[in-house]
């Protein structure tokens, strides 16, 4: 071997050595980017940001929280896609980007499944369609009287693709004339309830608990499989509306592809320790209308399995139709 070639040899291995991660119990050594596919001042970034405190305690490097809003959470998934999979990124994203979007969107340039690496399911929303107080509306069948006696005047958001189609489906089903308007996050659903430019919504009641204790938002039904502790007297979907199937929303945590394993399951261990605390659980996840999974990689990959089966027959069902 030659002196330039053992020279090169060296300078390999050197580099190398420098790319490898740092090991799982000397990590993190740097800030930790946290990229939410939702707006400031949702439920999702909100929790976000209590967790990030836990961590950084835990870690001694500050979380930080960057918002990628829009295009159906596509924003913010091919963000995290893009991102350097050594750890330092990790990233929150609802079951719709995970689940729906692929029956959606024609085209999509990246493909969750293939191109992220699952963390941990941190949580189900307990999602309530809710409507602002000023209708005076409080059942189904209000509503659809109210949308067929106001027609061309009332809207509606939807976070999940599942509880768009359901009130696809019920427009459908009672002639409720209702407009569909995108938003980036809870935090601008909340503001459309409230200002009455979409005085009807169907997403985390954990968004509306203020005003529905306050009266301003009334719950007409919750997708939970049983009714929310904390507004015991709103029915479940499937009390007033026997049938139906809406699947339930989720936030999960994710890596981009090739994060090290060893790092994957620390984060995630780390996490799943901070939700161990029956305070923190109670305060940040029962009493904002979540409830609580931190599941292991592996039971999440099971879940991702079995969800990708039921969102593709309830697509089919509902005859959605990629745009």
């Amino acid at each position: 071997m030659t002196r330039m070639a053992r020279q090169f040899g060296v300078v390999a291995v050197l580099l190398a050595v420098h790319a490898m991660p740092a090991r799982a119990e000397d990590f993190p050594t740097k800030p930790v980017r946290v990229i939410a596919s939702s707006s400031a001042g949702g439920i999702s970034d909100i929790f976000m940001r209590v967790l990030g405190d836990e961590l950084q305690k835990r870690w001694g490097q500050p979380i930080v929280v960057e918002n990628r809003p829009g295009g159906s959470f596509n924003i913010g998934a091919r963000a995290c896609v893009d991102a350097a999979p050594d750890g330092y990124t990790i990233c929150i994203l609802p079951a719709d980007v995970l689940q729906y979007n692929r029956f959606a969107f024609k085209s999509l340039s990246y493909d969750l499944f293939r191109d992220l690496e699952p963390v941990t399911l941190l949580f189900y929303l307990t999602q309530g369609l809710v409507v602002s107080a000023a209708l005076n509306v409080t059942t189904l069948d209000g509503l659809a009287a109210y949308a067929k006696a106001h027609p061309n005047t009332l809207s509606y958001s939807a976070a999940a693709i599942p509880h768009q189609l359901f009130i696809e489906s019920f427009k459908r089903e009672t002639g409720a004339d209702m407009v569909r308007v995108p938003f980036k996050g809870g935090g601008d659903a909340v503001n459309g309830m409230l200002t009455g430019t979409t005085p009807v919504a169907f997403f985390g009641i954990g968004n509306y608990i203020a005003h529905l204790q306050a009266g301003t938002v009334k719950g007409i039904a919750v997708d939970a499989e049983k009714r929310s502790p904390l507004f015991p007297d709103v029915p479940t979907l499937r009390e007033i509306r026997p049938g139906a199937d809406v699947t339930r929303a989720d936030f999960s945590l994710w890596a981009p592809k090739g994060t090290p394993k060893p790092l994957i399951r620390k984060i995630r261990d780390d996490v799943a320790r901070i939700a161990s605390d029956p305070a923190f659980v109670d305060r940040y996840i029962v009493q904002r209308g979540l409830d609580p999974s931190f599941s292991t990689p592996e039971e999440f990959t099971q879940y991702l399995q079995d969800q990708r089966v039921q969102a593709e027959r309830i697509s089919k069902q509902a005859g959605l139709e990629p745009q």
